[in-house]
């Protein structure tokens, strides 16, 4: 990996991160520039037991950023390129404050792109025209990768199957929209129309579309939600029947129901194969609406995926066809019939593969409390905000959960802009407490084939200038940093291409210091400890 280009934004971005651990870090391109500190320059390696840092904490820590109907980013249609920009640094900045490790980015809203594509037109809620690009013309999603990686962030990419309009959307479609090229393949069902699963040349489409992202664009994840059948309407039926006629003249037996599901169960394992043929590093995630089935556990009720969106999560879950598991448990903690624990210890009893399971929490119901009116506001289906403490309340469920091989292991946010608005309190609220310290998105051994592990890191101090020697055997995906002050060890996560931190000086300067190479499915290598 060649060393970033230094963005002058960066520089800011990297202060508040060490802010809470360290005076600053430097890239393996910002000049040395530090006079040498006597106090600090009598470094050894030490190969002590008592000297070895502690486990580095893991837990993913990820938050959606919608694009769709301008939810998160953009904030509004057509922005100029600047401003958009602007905003996706001010999104990755506050999620680097919250301490959080991955952003996970809609990038394919209803069959369209935020992202230069062939086979699909530019949306209308990046630049307000379907097929315009933006002005001056860039690419949003290469942007946001390297933007959130030089954070040391994840990016996932996060697509919508088969919806294909969605009923924000004002203008027309580009020609190349799929509802204009192929409008065979699409159903309209209430107000919103949908590639039809049951068509087999729609599978293909969005297979097609988002093998293109993981072939073109350095990825951590892809990520996929829970609209694969609409939500069923006033028990209006999804207009399926004709694809459903040709399946059973060319032997299909199975109900209705059931060749859904199949149509359904067939995509979600085909995607995982092709991505994991083509870059098994790329973790692949999954959102399924929180209850598989009412009843389940027991006491459990309300709306029926497996029936009405046509989901059998948990088969997708034992089979193993995903990396991680992000069940969309939006209830509160005391919701008796929709019990967040209870529901967690389902999912997690369920997951026979030992994958991560990474619950969703519903943040944006904690509502803005600016002013009084807000203060007393619902949300658009007339619910009461809930507190801040709410989410704490829920992470701290989650990591109860943490323990042996398919514990809960994080949380996925929905969505960054409570987070950004800092809705009553919400961001000293997480990071005074659950995320008061840095943690690493947890290792998906599975995906490492038998890979060597990342070599001990080659590291030198002058100074307070600790330099890293780049990985020979190129094993090194990114690296840690702990620092001992005080009998305290304190970790944060470096960046990919950071390769020299400035070590403080004064009471709090650290008498060891040590770094850990992670691989690219984030297992650890041996530390390598100095120590004065």
């Amino acid at each position: 990996m060649n060393t970033r280009t230094w963005h002058p934004g960066l520089s800011l971005v990297l202060t508040l991160i060490l802010s809470m651990l360290l005076p600053r870090v430097a890239s393996a391109q910002t000049p040395a520039g530090a006079a040498p500190n006597a106090a600090l320059s009598a470094w050894m390696a030490t190969t002590d037991p008592k000297d070895n840092p502690p486990a580095i904490p893991r837990e993913f820590r990820g938050v959606w950023v919608a694009t769709v109907a301008n939810i998160d980013w953009p904030s509004k249609k057509g922005l100029p390129s600047d401003q958009q920009q602007a905003e996706m640094r001010r999104i990755l900045d506050r999620a680097v404050e919250l301490k959080l490790n991955a952003i996970l980015l809609q990038v394919r809203p209803s069959c369209d792109a935020i992202y230069p594509s062939s086979l699909e037109p530019w949306s209308e809620f990046l630049t307000g025209q379907s097929g315009k690009p933006p002005s001056p013309e860039y690419d949003p999603l290469a942007m946001w990768i390297e933007e959130a990686h030089a954070r040391g962030l994840e990016l996932h990419a996060w697509v919508n199957p088969f919806r294909s309009r969605h009923f924000r959307a004002e203008g027309p479609d580009a020609a190349n929209h799929i509802n204009i090229a192929r409008p065979d393949l699409v159903r309209k069902y209430d107000n919103l129309l949908w590639l039809d699963p049951g068509e087999p040349e729609a599978q293909e489409h969005s297979l097609r579309v988002i093998m293109d992202l993981v072939n073109r664009y350095d990825l951590d994840g892809v990520h996929y939600d829970d609209y694969f059948y609409p939500y069923p309407k006033d028990n209006v039926p999804f207009p399926d029947d004709a694809p459903f006629a040709r399946a059973r003249a060319a032997g299909e037996t199975r109900s209705k129901a059931d060749w859904r599901r199949a149509n359904i169960d067939n995509f979600v394992r085909r995607l995982y194969e092709e991505i994991k043929k083509t870059k098994p590093h790329v973790k692949v995630g999954i959102s399924p609406f929180g209850i598989w089935r009412p009843g389940h556990p027991p006491g459990i009720a309300g709306f029926d995926a497996y029936e009405g969106l046509s989901a059998d999560a948990r088969l997708w879950l034992r089979e193993g066809w995903c990396d991680y598991f992000t069940p969309q448990l939006y209830w509160a903690l005391d919701a008796r019939q929709q019990s967040y624990t209870r529901l967690l210890d389902w999912w997690i009893a369920n997951n026979d593969q030992r994958r991560h399971m990474w619950p969703g929490n519903n943040t944006s119901r904690v509502l803005s409390a600016e002013t009084p009116e807000q203060a007393a506001a619902k949300d658009r289906r007339g619910r009461d905000s809930w507190e801040p403490a709410e989410i704490v309340s829920q992470i701290e469920e989650t990591r109860a959960r943490a323990l042996g091989p398919g514990g809960a292991g994080g949380n996925v946010h929905f969505s960054m802009t409570p987070l950004m608005n800092n809705h009553r309190g919400i961001v000293p609220a997480l990071t005074g407490g659950v995320y008061k310290d840095f943690a690493v998105v947890p290792a998906s051994p599975w995906l490492a084939r038998g890979a060597a592990l990342p070599q001990a890191p080659a590291i030198s101090v002058s100074g307070r200038r600790l330099t890293i020697t780049p990985d020979a055997a190129g094993t090194t995906h990114t690296r840690v940093l702990w620092q001992r002050s005080g009998g305290r060890w304190r970790m944060t996560p470096l960046p990919r291409d950071v390769m020299s931190v400035d070590l403080p000086a004064g009471p709090g300067a650290p008498d060891a210091v040590a770094i850990i190479g992670l691989d690219r499915v984030g297992r650890a290598g041996p530390a390598t400890v100095l120590k004065r």
